[in-house]
């Protein structure tokens, strides 16, 4: 298994980008496809531990596709560097390229015994987790993104849903053609929670709006990620929501290529500011450090954590965009957000609900 151990360092980490910038040692600033390493490789995950001052030692197991998708996993990254800047943690991860890796990876850091949290990034780590937490009933996990019942684990999710309805009305307040799209990276309720509330939110806003649906299949398949974005800027959609992990890069690059524009999932708009016109946003980096600091403050409990926009869990950002997006659309946004955390609107969570929404929530 490769492992990359990182030490504890008085790095500041930018609150406010989802992608952690700094790091101890010999790492490198930015994560990016391939991690910079320091320390040694091993085929045990051994060494965080060596820091006997520690307040926590943790564990994290990356989705595939890796650091430097600009998405979910570099997200998930922020919030364990912000742990070590700031709770004084000391952590070790992987990159695991299938998902058939995922319970040896957990199985080797749950028998080591020196982690006091195992992080897994990614709904399709349930089996994984579900398996080998059964195995180390002493050990914690934490799973983000789906449900293990286990007195072990806590299973935080996301309410997808609410942020992508706000997405989706921002693209339709934005869109000339009024045809949009959405690129999502599987065909399971995961990903079809983004694609209904990306559509009740677009239908809300203008009923008038087509959007264009595809799944790519894979979460890092750029290349087909772009494909499909393409063939949706070519049928005359102006804006694509990339909801595909690191797949979802394709279809930034189809953008800058069409002269279009794009939405990012789990990101902040300044990583991409000549395409994005927004972004829906998961806070990972909340979910982990919110987790990691229980393991530190002694709080820390299982079971299943719901999270939605009055949580401040998801949401949507227009942050350090380049495209221009008026004060009077952002203040529409901003309306539709206090309505759901006041349960006036009740954003539908699957594709078969959104007729029904749409046809009684009518503006």
């Amino acid at each position: 298994m490769k492992k990359k151990f990182l030490t504890v360092a008085a790095c500041a980490v930018l609150l406010s980008s989802l992608l952690a910038a700094c790091g101890g040692g010999s790492e490198s600033n930015e994560p990016s496809g391939t991690a910079a390493e320091s320390g040694t490789e091993s085929n045990e995950p051994s060494g965080a531990a060596a820091e006997g001052d520690a307040k926590a030692n943790i564990a994290v197991v990356f989705a595939t596709g890796g650091l430097g998708d600009k998405s979910f996993n570099d997200n998930g990254y922020a919030g364990i560097e912000r742990a070590k800047s700031e709770l004084g943690i000391t952590y070790d991860y992987v990159e695991p390229q299938e998902i058939s890796e995922f319970e040896t990876h957990h199985r080797e850091f749950a028998k080591a015994s020196e982690y006091d949290l195992i992080v897994g990034i990614g709904f399709d780590q349930v089996d994984a987790i579900g398996k080998v937490a059964g195995e180390f009933p002493d050990q914690k996990f934490l799973l983000i993104d789906s449900v293990v019942d286990a007195p072990n684990v806590a299973s935080a999710t996301t309410k997808d849903n609410e942020g992508a309805f706000l997405a989706g009305a921002v693209a339709a307040k934005k869109s000339e053609s009024k045809k949009i799209g959405i690129v999502g990276g599987m065909d399971i309720p995961l990903i079809n929670a983004f694609v209904a509330g990306y559509t009740a939110g677009a239908k809300y806003t203008d009923p008038a709006m087509e959007v264009m649906v595809n799944y790519v299949g894979a979460w890092n398949d750029p290349n087909l990620g772009k494909e499909m974005a393409v063939s949706m800027y070519d049928g005359g959609a102006d804006i694509v929501y990339a909801a595909a992990g690191g797949s979802g890069l394709g279809v930034f690059t189809a953008a800058e290529e069409k002269g279009k524009m794009a939405i990012g999932a789990d990101m902040v708009p300044s990583q991409l500011p000549d395409i994005l016109v927004t972004t829906s946003v998961k806070r990972i980096d909340n979910i982990v450090f919110d987790n990691v600091k229980a393991i530190v403050d002694g709080t820390w409990k299982a079971g299943i954590q719901s999270l939605g926009v009055a949580e401040d869990a998801v949401g949507y950002s227009v942050e350090g965009t380049n495209i221009d997006v008026p004060q009077d659309v952002v203040d529409y946004a901003e309306g539709l957000k206090a309505k759901i955390v006041g349960g006036e609107i009740v954003v539908p969570a699957d594709v078969a609900s959104v007729d029904a929404f749409l046809s009684s929530n009518k503006q």
